[in-house]
C-alpha cells in the first residue's frame, strides 16, 4: 500500500500518521519527490482503513499495490535510484560502461586490459576470480589471488572494480571490491542475497537464464528488504529454444524494468550472444532501449583466453563500441 501526501504536509499530522501506522507493525519507506511525498507501507496492510487515511488533510490518495515486491517498486519510489560507486554514479540519467576480462588470469593480463578499457571509455573494471563453470574441469578462476590482482589493477587506473561472488563464505574476501556481482546461477540463492542485504556495498544482480522479470525483482527485494538499497539489475539473456546464440537477449526487459522499478538497469550483451561479432550491435540496441549501462567482456588475446574467449572483444573493438554508444545516447537526447 502507498500513501500519497499533499504538497508541504503538516509535520505534526505526518508524525501522528506515521506513529499510528507503525503501531500496526508496518514498515514505512518514505520517498520524497519534487512535488509529492510517498509513504510505502510494507507488511500486513489488511487492517489499514484506507478511507480513514484518505480523510486526513495531509493525504492526497491511498492505493493498494498488488505487486509482491515493495522496496524495488517504482510506485513506492517514483524517482530513479542513483547508485554511487566510489564516485561513479549509475542510474537517473547516469550511464556507465563496465568492461574487462571474463576472468583474471595474471597480474600482467588484468593490468594491460584495465589500461586499455579505461582509455577506451570504460568507467568500471570487471574481472572474475571465482568462476561458476558448467564443467568441473574448466578454469575455475584464481580465487582470492585474482581478487587481489583485480583490486590492484583498479587502483592503478583509478576505476571501481566489479567481481562475482559465489558463496556466503567468500563475503569477507570482497571487502575491497566496489561492486559485488551475483551471477545468473545465484540469482535465487536467497541465503546469499540475505547476507548481501546486510551490507551497504552495491550489488550487481544478474537475471537468471530461466527467470522471469518478476523473479528478478523479487531477488532484488531480498537484498533491499535487508537494508541495502544499492542494487543494479542486469539483463544477460535467457534460455530459449534458439541455438544461434548462447542465450536470447531479452531487450524488452529493459523498458519493462524501467517502468516497474526505480533501480538502475544494465545489459550484458557478451553472455547473451556468446559471439564477439554480435556484441556491438546488441549493445547498441540495448542503449537505444534505454539501459543505464553495459557490462562487456574485453580481452587482449581472446583466442587464448582461459574463459569465454569467443565472446570477448578486443580493446580496439570496445573503443569503437564506446564511441558509437555515446552517439546513440546523444541521438536519444535529441
Amino acid at each position: 500500500m502507498i500513501v500519497i501526501l499533499r504538497e508541504n504536509p503538516d509535520p505534526r499530522q505526518l508524525e501522528n500518521l506515521t506513529r499510528w501506522l507503525k503501531s500496526m507493525n508496518l514498515e514505512i519507506h518514505v520517498s520524497e519527490g519534487f512535488h509529492q511525498t510517498v509513504l510505502g507501507l510494507v507488511g500486513d496492510t489488511t487492517r489499514v482503513d484506507m478511507d480513514l487515511i484518505k480523510a486526513l488533510d495531509i493525504v492526497e490518495d491511498v492505493k493498494r499495490i498488488q505487486d509482491p515486491y515493495k522496496n524495488a517498486n517504482r510506485k513506492f519510489h517514483p524517482l530513479d535510484t542513483v547508485v554511487d560507486i566510489s564516485g561513479v554514479k549509475i542510474g537517473g540519467g547516469n550511464f556507465q560502461l563496465i568492461a574487462g576480462p571474463c576472468s583474471v588470469e595474471s597480474e600482467e593480463q588484468i593490468t594491460c586490459i584495465a589500461r586499455a578499457v579505461k582509455e577506451a571509455g570504460a568507467t568500471m573494471l570487471r574481472g572474475g576470480s571465482f568462476k561458476p563453470r558448467t564443467s568441473p574441469y574448466a578454469f575455475q578462476g584464481l580465487r582470492d589471488k585474482g581478487l587481489k590482482m583485480l583490486i590492484a589493477a583498479g587502483k592503478a587506473v583509478q576505476m571501481p572494480v566489479v567481481s562475482e561472488i559465489m558463496d556466503i563464505s567468500q563475503l569477507d574476501l570482497f571487502a575491497d571490491i566496489d561492486v559485488i556481482q551475483v551471477g545468473a546461477r545465484n540469482m535465487q540463492n536467497f541465503e546469499l542475497l540475505k547476507q548481501l542485504g546486510k551490507t551497504t556495498k552495491p550489488v550487481l544482480l544478474k537475471r537468471g537464464f530461466a527467470s522471469t522479470v518478476q523473479e528478478l525483482l523479487m531477488s532484488a527485494e531480498y537484498i533491499m528488504s535487508g537494508g541495502n538499497p544499492n542494487v543494479i539489475l542486469c539483463e544477460r539473456g535467457i534460455r530459449t529454444f534458439e541455438t544461434a546464440t548462447r542465450n536470447t537477449l531479452d531487450l524488452s526487459a529493459v523498458p519493462v524494468l524501467r517502468n516497474a522499478t526505480h533501480l538502475p538497469v544494465i545489459v550484458d550483451p557478451s553472455h547473451a550472444t556468446g559471439t564477439a561479432r554480435l556484441v556491438p550491435p546488441m549493445a547498441l540496441a540495448a542503449v537505444a532501449a534505454g539501459c543505464d549501462g553495459l557490462i562487456v567482456e574485453v580481452h587482449n588475446d581472446p583466442p587464448h583466453a582461459l574463459c569465454d574467449g569467443p565472446q570477448s572483444l578486443l580493446p580496439q573493438t570496445f573503443a569503437e563500441l564506446a564511441k558509437k554508444a555515446a552517439k546513440v545516447r546523444a541521438a536519444l537526447r535529441d
